[in-house]
């Protein structure tokens, strides 16, 4: 169904018509010029994230119900990161007109999945027309009481780090997709010259049979994921960890500092030791790495320990815990230390392997970046 025959507003009833507020902070959602919240006695927590297609995201592999789960996952991971609950969700976005009504349908299916795993409310939002395809801006909203509240500038000196889950598997599911896609568009282009080159020398009609065939071969083309869903997982579903920040509670561990892996370890770690004023001892040997992972990266002849670093997109969680913790944590299932805090003279550090020292650089995704 085209979109212009409900409209804008009829597309927003379609979206929006059973959802009924699961939050008691939630007094009015969507249906009102505003939704109203009431957070009497808590901190109030805020993110906001903004999806482009082209940049963040590519409709070539993507599919739209888990667009959706992501965008909406991407957000309520933030609030995860600060420690808090994550309440209710604003959800805006911009359309081309190449979208049908069950196209929207499939991507908002994802973000209520999202929101239903956490009973986050969905209660407001806007959407409008795009000119150069799909944008995307959520607003997730928490709250957490005033002293649990764990922000990145809290690592002190001697603090242990951890990190939840393993690293680098989004990166390598990225690659992934994108390798099927360059060897699906080189098929492609390559057709494309062949029956160019027959029209211009005249031989097309005779050729034609052949040139049908390949194009039909094309049309049935299928990538060569064998043996590597877990890194498509981690692409293109992502998971916010707050069953961790769970488990951390239940341990009785309050983080001292903490944030989300979104645009690799080594940024992440770049931007706590900054705004904590301290340096860092990070193990390699310690860095949890699935074995999917290191299998793709030796496939595409990449050091597995640069992706895991600088790849982006495992929305685990990076946090430091004072030493004394240190019984605690290792009894916490799916979280690794991999190294410590250390005076801010010192660096940030990374100790291979062989226990050579090298100076930690931050070059994951940057999102201004001109490339």
């Amino acid at each position: 169904m085209d979109i212009s025959k409900i409209g804008e507003f009829g597309l927003i009833d379609r979206l929006t018509k059973d959802i009924i507020p699961q939050q008691s902070s939630t007094l009015k959602g969507v249906g009102d010029d505003c939704a109203v919240l009431s957070y009497p006695s808590t901190r109030v927590l805020t993110t906001t994230d903004m999806l482009m297609e082209g940049v963040h995201f590519d409709l070539t592999y993507t599919d739209l119900r888990n667009l959706g789960y992501k965008a909406a996952m991407v957000n309520i991971s933030d609030i995860f990161a600060m420690n808090g609950t994550p309440r209710q969700l604003l959800l805006s976005i911009a359309l081309s007109k190449r979208f049908s009504v069950e196209d929207i349908e499939s991507f908002y299916d994802g973000v209520r999945a999202a929101c239903n795993k956490w009973n986050v409310d969905i209660v407001g939002g806007d959407t409008t027309s795009s000119l150069t395809g799909l944008a995307i801006s959520i607003t997730c909203i928490g709250d957490a009481k005033e002293e649990d509240i764990v922000y990145r500038n809290g690592a002190k000196d001697t603090d242990l780090v951890c990190v939840s889950g393993d690293l680098g598997a989004a990166y390598m599911g990225l690659q992934l997709l994108e390798r099927e896609k360059s060897v699906y568009y080189q098929q492609v282009n390559e057709l494309n010259r062949k029956i160019k080159e027959a029209k211009a020398d005249g031989t097309y009609d005779t050729k034609r049979s052949i040139l049908d065939a390949q194009q039909k071969a094309l049309s049935d083309f299928q990538p060569d994921f064998a043996g590597k869903e877990y890194l498509l997982q981690r692409q293109l579903k992502a998971e916010a960890r707050g069953d961790i920040i769970e488990r951390l509670r239940e341990a009785g561990i309050r983080p001292t500092a903490m944030m989300d892996i979104s645009d690799g370890l080594s940024s992440e770690l770049h931007h706590i030791c900054k705004q904590s004023g301290v340096g860092c001892r990070i193990f390699e040997k310690n860095i949890p790495i699935d074995y999917q992972t290191a299998v793709m990266a030796e496939e595409l002849n990449m050091n597995v320990t640069t992706c895991a670093l600088n790849g982006g997109e495992d929305y685990e969680l990076l946090f430091t815990i004072p030493i004394g913790d240190h019984e605690k944590i290792k009894d916490v299932d799916d979280v690794h230390l991999i190294g410590h805090i250390t005076r801010p003279e010192l660096g940030l550090m990374l100790v291979s392997r062989d226990n050579q020292e090298f100076e930690l650089k931050a070059q994951g995704w940057n999102h201004m970046s001109q490339e």
